[in-house]
């Protein structure tokens, strides 16, 4: 495969520009970018997503960690926590998160849990719910927190490269690294586990000291990358 093709500006253009006959509320422009049509509608995404957008369309930022965790929190996390912003008005946003891949689901009153950091978008009327791992360990590893979607509407999720979704059965649990996992269904509650002999050998904050442990029957998405958020130096 050639990565190196040289285009002329027609073939730029064609290849690039935006499909003009594409009109759902969310639909995937590219691999990695999310076009949400808005008329007259409200959204919510992850702060800091926006990459453009075409209309009359407002932004107003909204901490999703803001509701009764606290700032401690959001600093163990990742220094800042992962916030959201309300978008309203008319016209075409193009969402976008670090070049990862972006997913689109539409829930028919259901449930969802993903990694907070994996949210990107999310209609109004989807009630967002922080979830927290109680344990250290969690705290410890990066998986800290996770959001509940529920309802009916469209969410859209991010993911480092293409993920594998991970069936659970009452006879085969599943383990993951919290650092690599993206989402499960909502009937599922992980527990930590740890390795702590493993853990001193490699360190802690890996996925081999640290991991999720689900069991009981439904499904868990995980992605070909460990995505580490540190908290910074005080």
């Amino acid at each position: 495969m050639n990565t190196n093709k040289t285009y002329s500006l027609n073939e730029l253009i064609q290849e690039s520009a935006e499909n003009p006959n594409e009109n759902s509320f969310f639909e995937l422009e590219k691999p990695a970018l999310l076009e949400v049509n808005l008329k007259n509608q409200k959204i919510m995404a992850k702060a800091g997503s926006m990459v453009a957008y075409i209309g009359d369309i407002n932004f107003k930022k909204e901490g999703i960690l803001s509701k009764g965790l606290g700032g401690l929190i959001k600093k163990a996390i990742s220094g800042e926590g992962t916030s959201l912003m309300h978008a309203t008005g008319t016209g075409r946003l193009y969402l976008a998160d670090e070049g990862k891949k972006v997913k689109i689901i539409q829930l028919q009153n259901e449930s969802i849990f993903v990694n907070g950091n994996d949210v990107l978008a999310l209609e109004d009327n989807i009630k967002n719910e922080i979830k927290m791992l109680k344990s250290v360990a969690g705290m410890m590893s990066g998986g800290l927190f996770q959001v509940k979607l529920s309802g009916s509407g469209f969410i859209a999720i991010t993911t480092h490269g293409e993920p594998i979704l991970l069936r659970v059965t009452s006879s085969q649990p599943v383990y993951t690294d919290p650092n690599a996992t993206v989402a499960w269904s909502e009937n599922l509650s992980p527990n930590i586990k740890t390795n702590l002999t493993f853990g001193s050998f490699i360190g802690r904050g890996s996925g081999e000291s640290f991991q999720l442990e689900f069991f009981g029957e439904g499904w868990v998405l995980v992605q070909p990358f460990e995505e580490v958020k540190y908290a910074p130096k005080s």
